[in-house]
């Protein structure tokens, strides 16, 4: 057994020295790491804890056609901006343009019972589908 006495001034209190390095090494990557995750999260992490209805990539394009025509229809989706010449009608293709309705008709109604169902043509990510001026809307 080893006893080792050190000073008033040593702090090593009895840690071998790796630990010491470590602990310094660890105070320099741990605030660098937690910046990087909130840098990750967004500039002010506003999408945490917010989700949104998009189509399932395994949906067929005729379930996808179907289900969209419902959401624009009777089912109440502001599809106004898939239109050509809106924000979010490129890219133009059903997947994209199904998404945004889907989108649209779950924010506006999952808090009274709406979901984001589809015929399974759709599901629910917390992944923000946004892009360039096309921005999906999320409703806590």
């Amino acid at each position: 057994m080893h006893i080792q006495i050190l000073g008033n001034n040593q702090t090593n209190l009895g840690r071998p020295p790796e630990t010491d390095k470590m602990s310094s090494v660890r105070s320099r990557v741990l605030p660098s790491l937690l910046l990087f995750m909130l840098i990750s999260l967004g500039s002010d992490g506003a999408d945490l804890g917010r989700q949104w209805c998009i189509a399932d990539e395994q949906a067929t394009d005729e379930l996808l056609q179907q289900a969209l025509d419902w959401a624009c229809g009777v089912g109440g989706a502001d599809c106004r901006m898939i239109q050509p010449n809106k924000p979010c009608y490129l890219p133009n293709t059903l997947k994209d343009h199904a998404s945004f309705a889907f989108n649209s008709y779950w924010q506006k109604f999952k808090n009274k019972g709406g979901s984001c169902y589809f015929s399974a043509a759709a599901m629910v990510t917390d992944l923000n589908p946004s892009h360039g001026s096309c921005q999906f809307e999320s409703v806590p």
